[in-house]
């Protein structure tokens, strides 16, 4: 098997499945026919850029770059940064203390979170536009559970 189809092998067992180790990632290959070893597929998630988000059963799992709404960072940084999150409409208002808003708006934008279509910051507030169908409502719930996540 080249490289290519490693890859192509990975993303799709990704979507499929929760793979939270290396370990996990590699049997799964292995069960499929495909020969690797752990330091081969830890190489190929760092090409594919993988990152860890919790999963559904509260697992850390892994994921696509554009499903980083829920990974870590992006919970860290709320927890660092957010004081409120306040919904409107299809907007969302995150305030953080004076000066925090564009380190808040990277991490959100850097994330990719799929729900959010743009930020905009200030000094100490972040504007939010939640992606349709999303409302405002909707995404305020979810970052307040990243808050949350980020201090457990």
């Amino acid at each position: 098997m080249n490289r290519n189809e490693r890859h192509a092998a990975i993303l799709r067992l990704v979507r499929e499945q929760a793979l939270s180790t290396q370990t996990e990632l590699a049997d799964a290959l292995r069960r499929e026919g495909h020969e690797v070893v752990q330091t081969t597929v830890s190489r190929d998630i760092h090409e594919l850029g993988l990152i860890k988000v919790r999963g559904a059963g509260g697992r850390l799992v892994y994921a696509f770059p554009e499903d980083g709404g829920y990974s870590e960072e992006l919970s860290d940084a709320f927890t660092r940064w957010a004081l409120t999150v306040e919904a409107s409409g299809n907007l969302v208002v995150v305030t953080t203390p004076y000066g925090y808003a564009s380190a808040l708006a990277q991490a959100i934008d850097v994330a990719r979170h799929p729900h959010v279509a743009g930020s905009i910051a200030g000094e100490n507030t972040v504007l939010l536009i939640a992606r349709e169908p999303v409302t405002g409502a909707e995404l305020a719930d979810e970052l307040r559970g990243l808050r949350l996540q980020g201090a457990a």
